[in-house]
């Protein structure tokens, strides 16, 4: 069972007694009243406009606001209530843990050691605000997990039994997680001692707001215009990027049909007799889609230059929506470290820039489009082919690899080194006014290993 993480606030006679009604006391650390969540609030929220929260994850990693003010849903209705990104992400692991607690109530969820996913890309803060989620929903023993590592988490304890055979072949493997917000990019060596396969992280890519979301919204000006042309709200379109966004799912999956319409319903007064509607049709969405999102870029090729003022709904999106090109610009970035880990001291060329092996998560990826594309343009990179290790389930990799993660603790699954994936530094003032920075955590420095800052005095 899928849990989408949104949130809907419904006017107070909405929904009846009956509609809210759940097995256990509902909790929500904003004290909001009354409240739906998962599915049907992404149903709900596809029908009326400015009362859905949504993109709570996205919203923990945007710097330039108040992470735990009351902004969500963004835009939304004169006199709906409104929550922190910190509450609403702490209400979905409230929701779940009283789930868990309805089902198991011999072992609370706020007993157990939790693994915790996030987007490898996320900073110290946006992790740090995931924790006080987790802790205002009651869960204390806590661990957080990059989603890349997770997902090939899960595809290394699937193939447990025969691993070394199931990697042979394979020196370097790209993670490539496109979600619903961020685009997560990972580089995973591979080695063998004495026939024993060693999996070390070697590379994260920086933080990148770009996924399923961004697809949604670019259909939905599409529609926009079909619709008059006249900009809508913040909230109408809102409820016309949970529209898009069902679309988008049919038209790009398999047995697609030739179209799919798309229905804004109209507010207030025109509430009743106000719905406007348009069809996208399959071939265009798959030209907006896969060639605005995955073009045939070449390896030399570098995103667009990023502009601080790109914002839709508040959230900074990537300012160049070419998945291509940000995988291009991350195997350039760490260049360098691909030939190290090769071993290969000779000047890289196109195809050591390449990996030879990929591994595709996220829920974008149930698109055969999308990933025949991709697969293309990185084996064109290559000059050769490129294998694809396949997720079972994209929808539940993550999930599943955190619980993989967990038993890999251990020592009851294959496990992935590679430590901290970045240096941390301290910023000090020099005598002679300059700025410094004092490593404190070098990058690779595995869990619980001690680091001596020997010859310093504080």
């Amino acid at each position: 069972m899928l849990f989408p993480s949104m949130r809907y606030h419904p006017a107070a006679p909405e929904l009846s007694a009956d509609d809210l009604r759940l097995p256990w006391e509902l909790s929500d650390p904003a004290g909001v009243r009354p409240l739906v969540f998962g599915e049907l609030a992404r149903d709900l929220g596809s029908r009326v406009p400015g009362r859905l929260v949504t993109s709570a994850k996205s919203w923990l990693s945007h710097a330039a606001v108040d992470r735990g003010a009351a902004i969500l849903p963004w835009g939304g209705v004169e006199g709906v209530s409104k929550v922190s990104p910190i509450d609403a992400s702490a209400s979905y692991l409230s929701y779940l843990r009283d789930a868990w607690n309805q089902g198991f109530g011999a072992h609370p969820l706020e007993h157990q050691e939790v693994v915790l996913t996030v987007p490898a890309s996320f900073d110290e803060a946006a992790r740090a605000l995931t924790v006080d989620a987790a802790r205002i929903a009651g869960l204390q023993r806590l661990r957080l997990l990059e989603e890349p590592q997770a997902a090939c988490y899960d595809w290394i304890h699937r193939h447990r039994e025969s691993l070394a055979d199931a990697l042979s072949g394979v020196r370097l493997l790209l993670v490539v997680d496109v979600g619903g917000g961020t685009t997560d990019l990972t580089l995973i060596r591979v080695s063998f001692d004495q026939g024993t396969p060693t999996l070390e992280r070697i590379g994260v890519g920086d933080h990148l707001m770009l996924g399923g979301d961004n697809m949604d919204l670019a259909l939905a000006h599409v529609i926009e215009q079909r619709l008059g042309g006249s900009r809508l709200s913040s909230a109408s379109l809102s409820q016309l990027l949970q529209q898009c966004r069902g679309a988008k799912e049919r038209l790009l999956g398999a047995e697609a049909p030739e179209a799919a319409t798309v229905t804004l319903v109209g507010s207030g007064s025109r509430l009743v007799g106000g719905a406007r509607s348009a069809k996208l049709g399959r071939d265009e969405v798959d030209a907006l889609v896969v060639d605005g999102f995955f073009p045939e870029a070449a390896i030399d090729e570098r995103p667009h230059g990023r502009r601080g003022a790109i914002v839709e709904f508040g959230l900074p999106y990537a300012a160049d929506a070419a998945v291509t090109r940000h995988v291009a610009a991350f195997l350039a970035m760490h260049a360098e470290t691909m030939a190290a880990a090769l071993e290969d001291s000779s000047p890289p060329t196109r195809a050591s820039l390449a990996p030879d092996t990929v591994l595709l998560n996220g829920g974008v990826f149930n698109s055969h489009a999308l990933t025949r594309r991709l697969m293309e343009v990185l084996e064109r990179w290559r000059n050769g082919p490129v294998r694809q290790l396949h997720i079972q389930d994209p929808m539940t990799a993550v999930a599943r690899g955190a619980v993989a993660y967990a038993a890999s603790r251990l020592g009851q699954s294959p496990s992935i080194g590679g430590g901290a994936a970045r240096s941390y530094y301290l910023i000090l003032d020099g005598d002679d006014g300059e700025r410094q920075g004092l490593c404190l955590l070098p990058r690779g420095s595995a869990e619980g290993e001690e680091v001596l800052l020997e010859g310093r005095t504080f």
